[in-house]
């Protein structure tokens, strides 16, 4: 009998608004994977921060609120659910109040230190599809296939735009477009895990690219790599 493909760790990084979320789940859908969205940790330790009103540059108390803090992600029917401290916060964390400060918060070395130690034991067993800003060169530099998904600032502020007005939150697409290039400097220009390129990570554009054909493209590359894996 033939071995089944080895299950791999996939890392699916890129700048906010390029459709991680979207890919990742659709992926892990697909090849049968867990899906592990780490920026949901983020946004969740945020909304605590924000609950105790705690400043994002606060950050020894940061690290302290991590490190008592239980962030859980569990798959249900219709997509992840994220907990914090047994709550479910799914639908609170995604305001845009709790991102700007789920990104600031993001640079405390401390706090990425906690919830990277999280995220590797949530995808050690691999059969992961796990996304963020540093999933293959910092979480996972080992990890079987790394993406770097990106679009263009355009694109991505109007994706981000339209996701809010779908939820009925009033935000001005050119406010939201400074924002995308404000995240982005923050991203690249923080101290502690920048987001950069894994140096083989495979590079998709996916501005004029719609997210089933990505996804067919990242499961056709997983499905090549891990029959790789299995000859080697």
């Amino acid at each position: 009998m033939t071995a089944p493909p080895k299950k791999l760790i996939i890392a699916i990084d890129g700048p906010v608004g390029s459709g991680k979320s979207t890919l990742a789940r659709r992926v892990a859908e697909m090849l049968g994977y867990v899906y592990v969205d780490t920026g949901a940790m983020y946004r969740a330790l945020a909304l605590k921060a924000v609950r105790q009103k705690i400043a994002p540059d606060a950050a020894d108390a940061l690290v302290t609120l991590a490190h008592d803090t239980r962030i859980d992600l569990r798959a249900e029917e219709g997509g992840q659910r994220v907990f914090l401290d047994g709550e479910d916060v799914t639908m609170e964390i995604r305001t845009p109040e709790v991102s700007q400060a789920a990104s600031k918060i993001a640079v405390n070395p401390g706090v990425r230190q906690v919830l990277v130690a999280e995220q590797r034991r949530a995808g050690q067993q691999g059969g992961v599809v796990m996304e963020g800003r540093d999933i293959g060169s910092v979480v996972f530099p080992d990890a079987g296939l790394k993406i770097f998904l990106t679009a263009s600032p355009e694109v991505r502020a109007e994706r981000r735009w339209r996701e809010h007005e779908q939820k009925g939150d009033a935000i001005d697409l050119k406010t939201t477009l400074e924002e995308i290039r404000e995240r982005d400097r923050r991203d690249l220009e923080r101290t502690t895990s920048p987001l950069v390129r894994a140096r083989d990570a495979v590079v998709v554009d996916s501005t004029a690219m719609e997210p089933e054909e990505a996804a067919r493209l990242v499961v056709m590359l997983a499905n090549g790599n891990a029959t790789a894996s299995k000859a080697t």
